[in-house]
Parts: structure tokens; C-alpha cells; sequence
């Protein structure tokens, strides 16, 4: 039995991103090992029939000698499973595993590019953006690495700083996929309040700043006929994390409302008449904007990195400047006082979740790449 080691930072995002791979993998009769931080929810992982081993370590920590550490256990790690293939997931298992895999000779490596994240937004670009740089350029360098991305602006932005080698296969795929059947389409609920939805992870580069500001440039005109719905944690791990008491604080009822981690997505989705992501984040494709598009909901972001991809301006809803809490004011307003077109919006993300989004297409992809790093 060919042995499949994925390795994340944390198990939620395995939870949320790569189950159904993780599924069919175990069905197809690999032997799968999930290697990620657990924060309590390893158990539905082990429920697919998977191994999992807690691998804490800090998504954003950069002190070097906390990150020698780090890459001890991944070798460590590695040593102890002898994997066939070694699957990398967010950024830095993706770059620390990489050299370990090289070292120790793994047979076939795949580096999942889910958006280049923190460290690569250009007002990051220093010392330590120039020293990743030179370990991916290391670890990828080798045969038997195939390197997955969302968007070609990662693809693009790697080829151009000479991380890519000859040795890699390139692939895409939009976004981690979304399943059509779980997330299914919902008409809008167009009750007395418009509720608009902002379903991802508190941290400030996804637009917190530039939400809030729109909503206080719509609150006098719509304090009592809009619900903003902030769903999602405050990422205390990360360094650009918004803290429990800011979002506390903005919380004010009716109008903005912190409701922190739901479980059920598809339920908040359902609920809500609008879904914006203003972010300026590095993204891969935002999960949340390709779950919105399959629930059939209006959808307003940025013309940024991976959001793009999401949405079709004047098709499926609006796309804004990053930064820019006017812009974002100006395309709320215009669907709150349109019924209309908050629906044709929705019918037409639905369409395009169906053509682009599916799940399925996704996890065919990995299958694919697995076979051929082992040449099955």
C-alpha cells in the first residue's frame, strides 16, 4: 500500500480545504497520514479513515531558532513515516517540507500554492521574503515536484523569482473546490433586514478595516434595514490578526455582528442576502466566495489576487478596488436597493460554482498527480 503523508499548519484547514481528497484517497487504497496542528478536531480526519499526528509549530513565527526547531521535526517527522509522497499544504510546509523531502529523497512531493499568504504582500518584501525565496528555489529544486496553483499570479510571480525548476509539473485548479451537493442552491431570503455576509477568517488584510468603514458610511441610511454578519475567527495566531475585543467592541446588534466560527456554513449562507470579501490578502481562491457562488449568493470583492477569479462584475455581483471602503459603500448600496438584481446576481453565481467550482474536477486533479508521481 503506496503511503501519502499531507502535511498542513493546522487541522481545520485540512478539515475545510482537502477532506474530500483525503477520502477519496483512503478509498482508492493509499495509506494517508495528516501531519497538522491539531486544535481539537483531529478526530474527523481519523474518521475518514486517515492517521493523524499532532505537528504544532507557529504559522507567522520567524525567529530562527524556533524555526530550526520546526524543521527538525519535519525531518524528524518524515524520517519516522518514509511516505511515497509527501503532500505540502499553506506556505510553510510547503517550504520547509520541501528541503526535508529533497534531503531525504521522498519519491514524489506536491506543493499545494493556496495563495502566497503574509510574508509576500509587497509591503513585506524584505530580508526575511528574500530568504524564503532562496529555500523554495532549494527544495524545489528536483524532479518528481508537482506544484499546484489557484491563480497565475502565484504561478507567475514564482516563475519569475526562479523558484519553479524544470524538474516541476505545474497544474491548476480553481480554488480547493466546493461540493455542489452540500452547498446547494438556496433562494434569497429578502427579509426586513438585508443581511450581508463576511465569512472568513478575522485578519486585517481580508478588508476588516475597509468593512468597517462602509458600514459606518452606509449606517444613517441603513442602521435598521442591514445586518453585517462577521463570521469567522479571530486568528490569534497570526500577525496580522484582528483581536476578539475590536470585533466585540464593533459589534454593535442589529446592525454588525460578530458571530465567530460556524460550523455550519451552509446554514449562514443561507441565511444571508449579500456575501463581500474585501480582501487584499495573498489568496489561492477563497473558499468562502466559491461556497457563496454554489449557494447561489450575490457576491462583492476585489479585483485582488484570487478574488478576482470569483467574481464577474455586472454577472454575478461587483468588483471593487482593494482598500477602498467608498467603492465597497457604492456596490453595497446599489444591491440593497435592488431585489432584483441580488437575485439575477444569484442565479448566475450558481451557474458559474456549477462550471467551475465543482469539487469533484478538484480532487480528480489530485488523484491524477498522485498516480503519476508514483507512474501508475
Amino acid at each position: 500500500m503506496k503511503r501519502i503523508l499531507i502535511v498542513c499548519n493546522v487541522d481545520w484547514f485540512v478539515i475545510s480545504h482537502r477532506l474530500g481528497i483525503i477520502k477519496r484517497a483512503v478509498n482508492d487504497g493509499y495509506e494517508v497520514i495528516v501531519a497538522a496542528e491539531n486544535t481539537g478536531r483531529a478526530n474527523e480526519i481519523e474518521e475518514c479513515g486517515a492517521r493523524f499526528i499532532n505537528l504544532p509549530f507557529s504559522r507567522s513565527g520567524t525567529n530562527p531558532i524556533e524555526e530550526l526547531k520546526v524543521l527538525f521535526r519535519f525531518n524528524s517527522l518524515y524520517n519516522e513515516i518514509k511516505p511515497d509522497i509527501v503532500h505540502h499544504i499553506t506556505i510553510k510546509p510547503v517550504i520547509y517540507g520541501s528541503i526535508i523531502a529533497k534531503k531525504q529523497k521522498i519519491r514524489g512531493v506536491v506543493n499545494a500554492i493556496a495563495g502566497l499568504g503574509y510574508n509576500f504582500t509587497s509591503e513585506n518584501k524584505g530580508l526575511f521574503f528574500k530568504f524564503l525565496l532562496k529555500l523554495m528555489k532549494y527544495g524545489f529544486n528536483r524532479k518528481k515536484v508537482s506544484v499546484i496553483f489557484q491563480n497565475t499570479t502565484d504561478y507567475e510571480d514564482l516563475r519569475n523569482t526562479g523558484v519553479l525548476s524544470s524538474g516541476n509539473n505545474v497544474y491548476y485548479t480553481k480554488g480547493s473546490g466546493v461540493d455542489l451537493e452540500q452547498y446547494k442552491f438556496s433562494e434569497l431570503p429578502n427579509k426586513e433586514r438585508i443581511k450581508v455576509l463576511f465569512p472568513t477568517r478575522m485578519l486585517w488584510e481580508k478588508g476588516v478595516k475597509e468593512l468597517k468603514e462602509a458600514t459606518n458610511i452606509l449606517k444613517d441610511k441603513y442602521e435598521h434595514k442591514v445586518s453585517f454578519i462577521l463570521a469567522g475567527l479571530a486568528d490569534d495566531g497570526n500577525k496580522s490578526g484582528v483581536t476578539a475585543d475590536y470585533l466585540n467592541e464593533w459589534s454593535d446588534g442589529e446592525y454588525v455582528k460578530w458571530v465567530g466560527f460556524q460550523s455550519d456554513m451552509p446554514k449562514i449562507f443561507e441565511m444571508s442576502d449579500i456575501v463581500t470579501l474585501p480582501s487584499y490578502y495573498r489568496e489561492g481562491i477563497p473558499k468562502s466566495l466559491i461556497e457563496a457562488c454554489a449557494m447561489g449568493r450575490p457576491i462583492i470583492s476585489t479585483d485582488s489576487v484570487g478574488c478576482r477569479e470569483c467574481v464577474e462584475d455586472g454577472y454575478n455581483g461587483y468588483k471593487i478596488a482593494p482598500r477602498n471602503s467608498k467603492d465597497l459603500a457604492i456596490a453595497l448600496e446599489k444591491m440593497f436597493e435592488s431585489q432584483d438584481l441580488r437575485k439575477t446576481f444569484g442565479f448566475n453565481s450558481r451557474i458559474k460554482a456549477e462550471k467551475e467550482f465543482n469539487v469533484e474536477t478538484v480532487i480528480d486533479i489530485h488523484m491524477g498527480i498522485y498516480k503519476e508521481l508514483l507512474n501508475e
